[in-house]
């Protein structure tokens, strides 16, 4: 028996940006830069792990607004084009530092990652769900889900019915896409809400996540700690969040991404070069953006930025990996000395940190791996919560307590004074979604595409996405008018159905602009 296991967590998930009215949208170039720096990265990862036949076991969590959209025609139809403009910046760059060895260096870099992501791309017809799923079957990936549209469940969930419906959505659009349901379910921001574990035991989850916190202040205490699951008392699995592997990794002061030898994320050339030579990479309005071709590295913690060495930070996402090797072989070798069972160090991250954030990541993932899988010795096997409930399937019971992964570790990201105005209309738009869905209850034709309309306008409202973006201060007004659209949406959905007077031209406008989730049944809002 191996002396320990360490489960590698990503979730990957973007609020639904998708726009039918601008191809240039700055909210949907988030999708374009994290398919582009993080999802397709990754697949590359894994894919040669697959062909080199490397043992490592890794967990993503696919958000269903993430996967709405990389299967959406039109936004597979605006990051093809995106794609298609990088290619050429990448190219024009490339001959533009012909004669500066060190940035020409990096154009060559950038134009030949770009070109294998638009193969890639264009390989699997610009369907990832495809890809991700042939990971899923490979063995080596569990892919899990997250609620449907990403709510902060603790706060939206006043009505059980709420929260019953973003975990059923979530679960039938997983299995839509995946072939399967899900064994686990990332919860929105980690956040647990005691008495949400029972709706996701009806929906066949078996395990979730919950920040250390929340275990360690379980009741009753953990006896293992943070370093094996509980089983709260729906008889669903909790695996709490390690903290040591965490600070290594997240920490930009402390953690390895804050390494000089790092690609500097905020030196672009969308800012740096002439305008009207970057003008046609831009946005059409003029407005400078990031192009994701950065060329200098942090160097410092000053604004002198020295050009970008390749080499160099390779190495030294090498020398990471091996770092973090060594750490977990540490921890793990340490807590089996007090443990009469395997531990288990769970490592979760936000995907979007390898790669967007922290160029190097996927690089620092894929030498992990590799240097495990090389030794001589085992110092721990990876794992996913799933085997891992398979080989201990007796573990303590216990209820964890409320807590997410936010700020001090409770809701004060998600419920402050920039966003707690929108609960009170979201709480007041679910009360009559509820009542439109037990009212009712064999709709058909033009009612039923009104209420399943309404139940979507609603699930997109309830994003955590707009309460976390109001909180940072950045991009205000657009969380602002998506919450308030989204909710103007349902009530005048809401009072044409209660008054039987729809109109189907408007109805076939919102099913265009909001079409998450097309198999979607308004039911899911019904009391039980």
């Amino acid at each position: 028996m191996p002396r320990g296991y360490v489960a590698l967590v990503l979730h990957a998930h973007l609020p639904y940006v998708r726009d039918t009215e601008d191809d240039f949208s700055l909210a949907e170039k988030w999708f374009h830069e994290a398919m582009t720096e993080t999802y397709i990265p990754l697949l590359h990862v894994c894919r040669r792990l697959n062909r080199d036949g490397v043992p490592y076991k890794l967990t993503l969590s696919l958000s269903p607004p993430l996967t709405a959209m990389m299967a959406d025609s039109l936004v597979q139809e605006h990051y093809r084009r995106y794609l298609e403009r990088l290619r050429e910046l990448a190219a024009r760059e490339v001959w533009r530092t012909r004669n500066d060895p060190s940035f020409h260096l990096v154009a060559r870099m950038y134009q030949n990652l770009f070109e294998d992501i638009y193969r890639t791309y264009l390989a699997y017809g610009g369907d990832l769900i495809k890809a991700f799923r042939e990971l899923q079957d490979s063995g080596n990936v569990e892919i899990i889900t997250c609620a449907a549209t990403h709510g902060y469940l603790p706060l939206i969930g006043l009505q059980r019915e709420v929260v019953r419906a973003q975990v059923e959505v979530a679960v039938n659009n997983h299995r839509r896409h995946f072939g399967r349901p899900p064994a686990g379910l990332w919860l929105p921001e980690c956040a647990y809400n005691p008495g949400d574990d029972a709706i996701l035991r009806d929906y066949g989850i078996k395990y979730f996540f919950v920040d250390a916190h929340g275990l360690l202040y379980a009741t009753p205490r953990p006896r293992y700690s943070i370093f094996a699951p509980v089983y709260t008392p729906a008889g669903v699995a909790a695996f709490g969040r390690d903290l040591e592997s965490s600070e290594q990794v997240w920490s930009a002061q402390e953690g390895y991404p804050g390494d000089f030898d790092y690609r500097e994320f905020y030196r672009d050339i969308g800012y740096d070069l002439d305008y009207e030579y970057i003008k046609p990479y831009i946005h059409p309005s003029g407005l400078r953006v990031d192009t994701g071709m950065k060329y200098y590295r942090i160097t410092g913690k000053s604004n002198y930025k020295e050009p970008y060495v390749p080499e160099w930070a390779s190495f030294k996402a090498h020398t990471h990996a091996g770092n973090f090797l060594f750490n977990r072989e540490h921890q793990i070798k340490y807590l089996s000395e007090y443990m009469d069972r395997p531990p288990i160090v769970v490592c979760p991250y936000d995907a979007e940190l390898f790669g967007h954030w922290w160029f190097e990541g996927p690089q620092f993932l894929e030498s992990l791996f590799r240097q495990v899988a090389g030794l001589a010795h085992q110092p721990f096997i990876f794992i996913t919560p799933s085997e891992y409930l398979e080989r201990f399937p007796v573990n303590q019971p216990a209820t964890p307590c409320m807590s997410s992964w936010g700020n001090n570790g409770y809701n004060e990201v998600w419920l402050e004074g920039s966003n707690d105005w929108i609960y009170r209309h979201l709480h007041h738009a679910a009360d009559e979604m509820i009542r439109l869905a037990n009212r009712y209850h064999e709709a058909a034709g033009l009612l039923l595409r009104a209420l399943n309309q309404a139940a979507r306008e609603l699930l997109v409202a309830q994003s955590s996405d707009w309460a976390f973006i109001m909180k940072t201060g950045t991009m205000v007004d657009y969380a602002v008018q998506r919450t308030k659209r989204h909710l103007l949406n349902f009530w005048e959905l809401a009072q044409a159905i209660k008054n039987n007077d729809l109109d189907q031209d408007k109805i076939q406008a919102l099913e265009e602009a909001n079409n998450i989730f097309p198999d979607i049944n308004y039911r899911v809002f019904a009391s039980r």
